[in-house]
């Protein structure tokens, strides 16, 4: 690793988009510090897919932080009492936002990753979010990103003396065909990863809510299986 690289931070959730930001960030010459989170999601089990993904792309350091969005509700990825959408294909998800959304989860993360970014220096953030092939969240748009960009560089001590902080968003215009494309040309291993809302306890994907139905059409729009699909 370039000991003089910048450093930056990841936000690494264990799941494909963000395997591939992170990626993307090596690549760009950035000296990576992973952030995940573990905020009472049903598919916790992405955290240890997280572990493994920044310990092969060797990180300089993975910190996971506990946060009950759980306590609050109001997504079936955090209330179990709330059922994951499932569909047969991906021609069937809707364009409403879904029950699937964690209010304000990006901004929450996002809220971390920059106090952590001050504490090392960074003036860089990745973040995965993808405004194309995606649920329909309202913390995944362009527009959402500038607008914390600019309430970053309000809020900071590092934005207050000019230094101005920048949230990186590579796959924010991108397919999810496109996205795999990219990380297979660097190296991203996506057999270690998992985007499954609702998985077995084992960690083995249901194949039909919306993430695992945008994955599976990803790799078959390239003429390949998804090489977690066997895991």
């Amino acid at each position: 690793m370039n000991l003089s690289a910048k450093p930056a931070v990841v936000l690494l959730s264990g799941g494909l988009d963000s395997a591939t930001c992170l990626a993307i960030c090596k690549e760009q010459g950035f000296k990576p510090y992973a952030i995940s989170f573990r905020y009472g999601q049903r598919h916790a089990i992405e955290l240890t897919k997280a572990s493994a993904i920044a310990k092969q792309a060797n990180v300089s350091k993975h910190v996971i932080i506990n946060i009950d969005l759980g306590a609050m509700g109001g997504s079936a990825l955090t209330d179990v009492r709330m059922e994951v959408p499932k569909h047969e294909s991906a021609s069937e998800i809707g364009t409403d936002i879904p029950i699937t959304y964690v209010p304000a989860r990006n901004t929450v993360f996002l809220s971390y990753a920059l106090a952590w970014a001050e504490v090392l220096g960074a003036l860089d953030i990745f973040i995965g979010v993808n405004a194309l092939d995606y649920s329909g969240y309202p913390d995944c748009r362009p527009e959402y990103i500038a607008a914390f960009e600019t309430m970053a560089n309000l809020a900071t001590k590092a934005g207050v003396l000019g230094n101005q902080l920048k949230i990186h968003v590579p796959l924010i215009h991108m397919t999810k065909a496109e996205i795999i494309r990219l990380g297979l040309s660097l190296g991203v291993d996506y057999s270690q990863t998992l985007s499954c809302y609702d998985p077995s306890e084992l960690g083995v994907a249901c194949g039909n809510c919306d993430s695992c139905l945008l994955r599976i059409r990803g790799f078959e729009q390239i003429g390949m299986l998804d090489p977690a699909s066997s895991n």
